[in-house]
């Protein structure tokens, strides 16, 4: 089983259509939209919903004001102002250390863990999907991304498949770390401007620091040949192979439009040249 992601130095790059080109090309595969804080391969898949949990991260305090009798020393040790007036807590504002609950002597503070947001087990046509939901403005969205990644593992395990084809998070931060640990490739998506460059180095940085074999395709290179070429070269002069190059249609945005993968519904170019660099891509992780 060989474990895939794809990636970006930023959003909107065309790495969830791409990841939807994968799963149309892919057999024996098992999807993950780990890109939780704002999911949508499940746009292009339409899945149905087999399997639905809650996500459970960090704590908040509740106060048991039956408990309390005001004497003010939570408040007191509240770094985060989050104690009102009525000894009640502000979820907004407290951060979960759970210092006012150790510091009550009554211990009429109570830690509860958080409802953070949601994941699910889907089928496709395409075959299983895992994706998840984080809720507004939740945190540790790296735990629940590395939750999504290990269930959808396991399902691959269970059915003897060949792939793990994941949609990773776009940056480098946590929710990126925990999408690309232990996978067998890295696939970077990148379109041809400056700054679109200047995200992927930050973005190899981080593959590198974790050994991760990483991999590059240029998205609507069509749109500038000369920024296209420096790309090139950069990737070249890291010794990190260029896949392939995607031109630019309007097609594809018709195919998102539709609910539909590249492969159902776009130019043949398009199809073409995503079939190309599948059919590489596969090749080179057998070697």
């Amino acid at each position: 089983m060989k474990q895939i992601v794809i990636i970006s130095g930023k959003g909107g790059t065309g790495k969830t259509v791409i990841t939807g080109a994968f799963a149309a090309l892919a057999k024996d595969k098992v999807m993950a939209d780990c890109d939780v804080d704002a999911a949508d391969l499940h746009l292009l898949l339409d899945p149905e919903i087999k399997e639905s949990h809650v996500f459970k991260s960090g704590f908040t305090a509740f106060t048991h004001l039956e408990k309390c009798t005001g004497c003010g020393i939570c408040r007191d040790v509240c770094r985060f102002d989050a104690i009102r007036d009525d000894f009640t807590i502000d979820p907004v504002s407290c951060e979960g250390c759970a210092f006012c609950s150790l510091a009550c002597p009554l211990e009429a503070i109570e830690m509860r863990e958080n409802v953070s947001g949601n994941w699910f087990v889907s089928e496709t046509r395409f075959g299983p999907l895992v994706h998840a939901r984080l809720g507004i403005a939740e945190e540790n969205s790296g735990k629940l991304v590395s939750l999504v990644r290990q269930k959808a593992k396991e399902i691959a395990e269970q059915r003897n498949y060949r792939w793990v084809i994941i949609d990773g998070s776009p940056g480098t931060g946590c929710p990126v770390i925990a999408s690309i640990t232990g996978v067998d490739c890295a696939i970077i998506v990148i379109e041809p401007t400056l700054s679109g460059l200047h995200d992927a180095e930050r973005v190899v940085d981080v593959t590198t620091h974790f050994n991760v074999p990483t991999k590059v395709i240029i998205n609507k290179y069509d749109l500038n040949y000369e920024i296209t070429g420096k790309i090139e070269a950069w990737f070249v002069d890291k010794g990190i192979p260029v896949l392939g190059r995607v031109i630019f249609d309007k097609s594809v945005v018709e195919a998102v439009v539709n609910s539909k993968t590249v492969m159902e519904y776009s130019n043949m170019k398009v199809r073409d040249a995503l079939g190309d660099i599948w059919e590489k891509l596969g090749k080179n992780l057998e070697e």
